[in-house]
């Protein structure tokens, strides 16, 4: 069975369609990528899967589970992670607290141990900050765990995404325009990240990507998507080739 199944997902906004007769298939272990022209319908689709839209049409099922009709967090609480094309950051927090806010949903001590400070509580804790710790270590911004979030470069802020999007162990991390406002120096960094994201977990990782050089590099198979349906999906040595991306997308907004 796939790790992640979706089968004619179609979504309309009013009279709008966004996204027509959506298929995907995603392996335990894959590196996914999705591409097109902007407004395309790439980030609705993360929506759709994710919960923040439900779709008009067509089935979802994570590991056989049914998300149609779940809310974001509990979609997330299933095992949905993602990053978002503009960054939602609480503008006010720390790096830290960032990730430990994500791992909340994995404590269980409860409201009495919340009020009288149980040994429960402070051991679940401690294990929650070691572990962003280490999560903040592995995308490398660990150096900066006191720092406010707002007060970060651009790249950094990504990074502290990435980080609470990994805080609640996800099977699949959803990374949307993660280079998005990168140099070329960020952009080779990030990608060995995320390749060391994958390894460290053998996670599941689906992105949608504009920087082509990033796509074909990291991914193991790629949909095109143009005007809301999947005009191809294969290899990036298949997608290169193929004549129809080339028209409709590649030889306009190819990219190093």
């Amino acid at each position: 069975m796939s790790l992640l199944q979706i089968e004619k997902m179609t979504h309309y906004f009013g009279g709008l369609r966004a996204v027509h007769d959506y298929n995907l298939e995603i392996e335990p272990g894959q590196i996914r990528g999705l591409i097109g022209p902007n407004g395309a319908g790439k980030t609705t689709i993360f929506n759709l899967i994710t919960g923040i839209y439900s779709p008009t049409e067509g089935r979802i099922h994570l590991e056989g589970k049914d998300l149609i009709g779940l809310q974001p967090h509990q979609v997330a609480s299933l095992g949905l992670g993602r990053t978002f094309q503009n960054l939602r950051l609480w503008r006010h927090m720390t790096v830290l607290e960032h990730v430990m806010q994500a791992r909340y949903s994995k404590l269980t001590y409860g409201v009495v141990g919340a009020l009288l400070g149980t040994p429960k509580r402070y051991r679940q804790e401690a294990e929650s900050e070691r572990i962003a710790y280490e999560l903040l270590d592995l995308v490398g911004v660990k150096h900066l765990a006191d720092q406010v979030v707002i007060n970060l470069p651009y790249g950094a802020q990504r990074r502290v995404e990435m980080a609470r999007a990994l805080a609640i162990e996800p099977k699949i991390l959803f990374l949307d325009e993660p280079t998005a406002g990168m140099n070329l120096e960020e952009l080779s960094q990030i990608m060995e990240t995320i390749r060391r994201i994958h390894n460290e977990f053998d996670l599941t990782i689906f992105l949608i990507e504009h920087r082509m050089k990033f796509v074909m590099e990291l991914c193991d198979v790629i949909q095109t998507l143009v005007f809301g349906e999947v005009i191809a999906e294969g290899t990036p040595e298949a997608i290169q080739n193929n004549p129809e991306v080339i028209d409709a997308y590649l030889g306009k907004e190819i990219e190093t």
